[in-house]
């Protein structure tokens, strides 16, 4: 995709154009295209890597981006209204949150250099490719696929509480001591963008049969809170974030795990835009961080002779 969105510019014909209208235009254009280089470089990633017949399907015209992202991804075209309305709150929630995220902040940062849109762009892709940005709800569904393996009873209260106290000490899963999905350096009652995807699992879970793993999923969410506080000795709350039920829908929606990361790009696509714009308005100077050392200090001794 990073690829993709800078060889972009080569068919733009004001490509180092950074008025707003053009830019404007740009991102708008921008935004359209990112669903078809995903499911397009998916395809192409399945015929050459793993043998599969390759499949091109054209986006239609009067379909929203999440109905077309589904129709051009699936072999038979055909999505339920549940389904492309889950991925449509799903690409909402993740558009945007805040200017501190680090993908955003790339954003910031090389559009204040004054470069094109299209190199502003993939410097987020860059940003957001990092496991610990744009993959998080991977590690997610990385960490309930171990829970699954070692957990006999799904809905036995006691045994899964025991496996998320190794969780946490580094006894199972990635031995990092994290309960993924779990957690926010800002929101601690709840966090609004989990609480309606929440519901929205729920629906999709039920039309897909697939309702004891909700389940799981809720019970973790239940205990992992109280568990990560006792242990760390918190005060404050510890809620579930966005990416706890995120990978979860995608999974029931049948889309592979190669695509969660691209996916999480097709949705902040417009909030990189929005900043983007609002950098090249209200800002003449360019970022640049000052670094403070932090080490020790020591006496510069001359060598004898020198």
């Amino acid at each position: 995709m990073q690829r993709c969105v800078l060889t972009l510019y080569s068919y733009d014909e004001k490509p180092e154009d950074i008025s707003p209208g053009n830019v404007l235009r740009q991102t708008l254009e921008l935004t359209a295209k990112m669903p078809i280089l995903a499911v397009y470089a998916y395809n192409t990633y399945l015929h050459f890597r793993k043998g599969e017949m390759l499949m091109i399907r054209n986006p239609q015209k009067g379909l929203s981006l999440a109905e077309n992202f589904l129709q051009m991804l699936r072999p038979d075209g055909k999505y339920t209204e549940l389904e492309a309305k889950v991925l449509d709150i799903a690409l909402i929630l993740h558009a945007e949150h805040g200017g501190g995220n680090n993908s955003t902040f790339t954003t910031h940062v090389v559009t204040s250099s004054g470069t094109d849109t299209y190199s502003s762009i993939a410097a987020s892709l860059g940003s957001l490719k990092g496991p610990r940005h744009g993959g998080a709800n991977l590690k997610v569904q990385h960490m309930f696929a171990d829970i699954k393996e070692h957990i006999e009873d799904w809905k036995n209260e006691a045994e899964v509480e025991a496996y998320l106290k190794k969780i946490l000490d580094k006894q199972a899963f990635d031995h990092s001591g994290l309960i993924y999905g779990m957690g926010h350096a800002v929101y601690t009652l709840s966090d609004p963008r989990e609480v309606i995807l929440k519901k929205f699992a729920r629906k999709l879970a039920e039309e897909k049969d697939m309702m004891e793993e909700f389940a799981l999923y809720e019970l973790v969410e239940r205990l992992a809170g109280r568990l990560i506080m006792n242990q760390r000795k918190m005060f404050k709350n510890v809620c579930a974030n966005v990416d706890f039920y995120s990978g979860f829908v995608y999974t029931m929606l049948g889309i592979l795990e190669e695509l969660f990361t691209p996916l999480f790009a097709i949705a902040r696509m417009p909030g990189w835009s929005a900043h983007r714009l609002e950098e090249l308005i209200n800002a003449s100077k360019i970022i640049r961080p000052a670094y403070k050392y932090v080490g020790v200090h020591t006496d510069y001794i001359p060598i004898e002779g020198r």
